[in-house]
């Protein structure tokens, strides 16, 4: 357990966890150090910025490093120690690894920057008109540099420079990174209808507590959501604490900070890769003093050292960018609610489509439901229509049906948008020679290379591997039989081009724009009206509100029912609703029409009816049969390495020693070879433990991957509630 405080000894060994794969560490101490002191100290021959995680072992002698020195950062919180430790455990990662979550940011072990500021002393008898008015400057904003106040009175450095000298201006030494600019609750205020009053009212009176409540807020495409919990985080910035808003997407961050700017008078503190290092260094400080009001950002923004966290909001918490899958695998919605917890905050869960996992909660009580039904203003839900194309086929070689066309045509007669979705990036996912047979593969990976012809490549969508497009056939040289398959959105934008000449055709696609920076231009000139067509994948779908798009076109709506994958129908059906959700946002009437040729599937007539609730309880019985998440937990167990005999010789004494987890209870499934059985030039060999919900799979797990000896050159990963199964 995280402790509270440290017995005063003159000298003490201390326990500090680094942000490197291991536990804490004993080290010798000069002096006592608080828990959650942020110090350097040696490691394997590096310097490197670690916490103070408890007392030692209080054993000390000459083998023992030293605490190189204590760093001056408000130490972090013991409700924060307490989820990393709490973080760590139920996803099976090394504690020091989740440590790594919270401390990237630069330069924390530098010292801090300063600057010279100026605050107003006794006003001299009889000034002139020029120290007047830098002395009303002084008083009215304290703290500026002289440059600064100079600029605001309208005069030069040297008249307060002459000021403070003659004992009417105070030098004092300020950090050189000033604190973000403070957010007006009440600058703007929204007249709410009444659901979203209510809603609001409820988020308000569960901050006010300051006792953990979750609560999800369900509300239709449009209707109102980021306004409703916006005034929630009013009640926060009011009542002086912090909130945290997650965003599933970079893009999304340049609309949601010009509506907080609209809202607050001020933009929220931003965390996530597009900021610069310095940005990331200022933010992760200001946060750590309690200066940042709001922080605005992705998944890893939920790792940063708040100081009075009140609120936590999961924007569109459905989204699958919400589970990372790389170095430290966690799913940033479910660690949001334990954050919440050992803060004492509420955490919102907001989403047009939410999570089975998040509805079953506020089925059973564990969350309460909040639901916004309608629209807000003039806006409606747009009209939903199939298109058989077994019926009403595209041309060959097309791939828009001609009703789709013909809609599409005039919407832009009307002087709106469409938008043709895809989820799909590039030209074509697969490239072959029609004559001996020959496939794009990546040396790799056990993956098609997808052809780019933006760039003119052929890309891995998994390693990232690239090559040239060929001209000629790599096996027998024909130059004639080279084909494309199937399409991408870069085809569906050469064939819009090709039937709208006179159309200004976007493609919107993460993987086309040089930086987020890019990307982010790209959204508002689309938003104010600068493309006739867009072409998007489902980066589209990511709460984008473009208020002239009246139609969407769903060009393969049947793409993701294929496969197996456990939440591929849940998924299609957020993603459809949400595309589909794109239209009609202002006063216009939308439509969106759904090319398919199953249209009698299951997910695609519930899309259609506007049934959510009667799809959610399908699905929660089909898991519930078939004994599957939300109601046991799985646990993907991954076997890689270079030499495959080595993965396979692993995995098979994993399921020989799996008799652990079968006493349990629990089932173990495998081990075979992944989807992908190489990776980046790895073998993949997978199991698959499904357990109890009830089980403590952190304690069942450990034991099991005890009783295997795993040699170097091989690693086994788990995923704790996997979202991918490749």
């Amino acid at each position: 357990m995280v402790p509270d405080f440290f017995p005063s000894t003159a000298a003490v060994t201390v326990s500090v966890l680094t942000p490197l794969p291991l536990g804490p560490l004993d080290y010798a101490s000069e002096v006592a150090l608080e828990p959650g002191t942020y110090v350097v100290v040696p490691v394997s021959g590096r310097d490197t910025v670690g916490v103070v995680w408890g007392p030692g072992s209080g054993e000390t002698h000459k083998k023992l490093k030293g605490v190189i020195r204590p760093l001056d950062l408000p130490p972090m919180p013991a409700a924060m120690r307490r989820f990393i430790e709490r973080s760590a455990r139920y996803t099976l990662t090394p504690l020091g690894m989740m440590l790594r979550q919270a401390t990237r940011a630069p330069g924390l072990a530098e010292p801090e920057e300063t600057r010279t500021v100026f605050i107003a002393g006794p006003a001299p008898e009889k000034p002139t008109d020029a120290r007047a008015r830098v002395m009303e400057a002084a008083r009215a904003t304290p703290g500026l540099s002289a440059a600064e106040l100079a600029r605001e009175a309208g005069t030069s450095a040297g008249v307060v420079k002459a000021l403070h000298e003659a004992g009417h201006m105070l030098a004092q030494t300020a950090p050189k990174d000033r604190a973000p600019p403070r957010l007006d609750p009440d600058h703007a205020t929204r007249n709410l209808n009444p659901e979203q009053e209510v809603a609001a009212e409820a988020i308000r009176a569960a901050t006010r507590t300051r006792q953990y409540k979750t609560l999800l807020l369900d509300g239709v495409t449009g209707s109102g959501k980021t306004e409703t919990y916006l005034e929630a985080v009013a009640e926060v910035i009011r009542s002086g604490r912090q909130a945290l808003i997650l965003l599933p997407e970079i893009a999304l961050t340049s609309d949601f900070i010009r509506r907080m700017r609209e809202r607050f008078g001020a933009p929220p503190v931003e965390w996530h890769s597009g900021i610069t290092p310095a940005a990331r260094r200022k933010a992760w400080r200001a946060i750590a003093r309690g200066e940042a009001q709001v922080v605005a950002g992705a998944r890893s923004a939920l790792f940063l050292p708040y100081r009075d966290l009140a609120l936590i909001v999961v924007d569109e918490e459905h989204d699958q960018s919400y589970k990372q899958e790389d170095v430290v695998l966690y799913q940033a919605r479910d660690l949001s609610v334990l954050r919440a917890a050992e803060e004492g905050a509420t955490c919102v869960l907001a989403s047009a489509t939410p999570s089975l996992e998040s509805w079953i909660n506020a089925q059973t009580g564990k969350y309460e439901r909040l639901t916004l039904l309608e629209r807000h203003g003039e806006a409606v839900l747009p009209f939903l229509s199939a298109l058989d194309i077994r019926a009403d086929p595209p041309e060959r070689g097309t791939w828009l049906a001609p009703a789709l066309v013909q809609a599409a045509r005039e919407a832009m007669t009307r002087g709106e948008q469409v938008l043709f979705f895809l989820n799909r990036r590039g030209y074509a996912p697969l490239t072959l020679c029609r004559k001996c047979g020959w496939r794009a593969g990546c040396p790799n990976c056990s993956a098609w290379l997808v052809e780019h012809k933006v760039g003119g490549a052929l890309i891995c969508h998994q390693c990232g591997h690239r090559t040239p497009a060929p001209k000629a056939c790599p096996d027998c040289d024909s130059t004639e039989h080279l084909a494309a398959c199937g399409p991408g959105v870069e085809r569906i934008a050469e064939e819009a081009a090709e039937r709208f000449p006179l159309a200004k055709v976007e493609i919107l696609s993460s993987d086309l724009a040089p930086d987020p920076k890019a990307l982010r231009q790209q959204i508002v000139d689309i938003a104010n009206g600068k493309a006739d067509i867009i072409v998007g994948t489902q980066i589209v779908a990511k709460g984008h509100n473009f208020p002239n798009l009246t139609l969407v076109g769903v060009v393969d709506a049947d793409l993701g029912l294929m496969g197996g994958d456990l939440r591929a129908s849940e998924r299609t059906f957020q993603m459809l609703n949400q595309v589909a959700g794109r239209a009609g946002r202002a006063d216009k009437p939308g439509r969106a029409m759904l090319q398919t040729a199953q249209p009698d599937h299951p997910v695609l007539k519930a899309i259609l009816a506007g049934d959510a609730a009667a799809f959610r309880e399908r699905l929660a019985d089909e898991r519930r049969i078939g004994a599957m998440p939300p109601f046991t937990r799985l646990v993907a167990v991954i076997v890689r390495g270079e030499k495959e005999e080595a993965v396979w010789t692993v995995a098979k004494a994993l399921a020989r020693e799996s008799a652990v987890l079968t006493k349990a209870g629990a089932d173990v499934f495998g081990p075979a070879p992944a989807p992908f059985a190489m990776l980046r030039g790895e073998h993949r060999v997978r199991l698959l433990a499904r357990l109890e919900r009830s089980a403590d799979h952190a304690a069942l797990i450990d034991a099991w991957r005890g009783r295997v000896k795993v040699p170097s050159g091989i690693r086994i990963v788990f995923d704790v509630d996997p979202y991918s199964f490749l």
